[in-house]
């Protein structure tokens, strides 16, 4: 699965509840840990890979694999934390970001089961960051407005770029095929 990007709009809309979970819910749970998995993250949320649904996976510091769908947080801790936070949508920029540091949730599992959890300390914040994606809402939203600006700015620029050397290789390619449609022809 590509996982979406700082500038793509399916990162700030709040993501639909799941209707039903059906095996093609599973099937994306497994999918999703996978993908989480193979880019080195201990989260992912629906909408990173272009998906408006409110369900996310974990595998935070214990190791095990998390399924959260059509998740709640009932109850966060008054006690906060700082935490150097990054996420697989804004690659290779971290910034601290303060959260309680307890939390409570509220979800239904990969195969469409109920439960509660208490978490705390790594997690905890997963579970904050995650559940924030399913609203729009991005770590960077969360720290300094001069962090997030510069950053969203450097995004602009890359995508920016990306989108002139695409356009150039389209250009090119055109111009190639045209010359061998003119060689094909005489």
């Amino acid at each position: 699965m590509r996982v979406c990007i700082l500038g793509e709009e399916v990162l700030r809309q709040k993501a639909l509840p799941v209707e039903a979970v059906t095996p093609e819910i599973e099937q994306l749970a497994k999918d999703m840990l996978e993908t989480m998995i193979e880019a080195d993250g201990v989260g992912l949320a629906a909408p990173q890979v272009g998906l408006s649904l409110r369900m996310f996976v974990v595998m935070a510091d214990d190791d095990v694999q998390r399924v959260f769908i059509n998740p709640q947080i009932i109850a966060t801790s008054e006690e906060m934390g700082d935490y150097d936070e990054g996420c697989l949508s804004i690659p290779k920029v971290y910034e601290t970001i303060r959260r309680p540091l307890k939390v409570t949730v509220q979800a239904l599992n990969e195969k469409g089961k109920p439960f509660t959890l208490d978490a705390d300390g790594l997690l905890a914040r997963v579970i904050q960051h995650e559940y924030d994606h399913l609203d729009g809402i991005l770590y960077i939203d969360r720290g300094d407005p001069e962090f997030k600006a510069k950053t969203e700015a450097s995004f602009a620029k890359k995508e920016a770029r990306r989108k002139e050397k695409e356009a150039a290789k389209a250009v090119k390619a055109a111009k190639i095929a045209a010359k061998k449609a003119r060689k094909e022809a005489r």
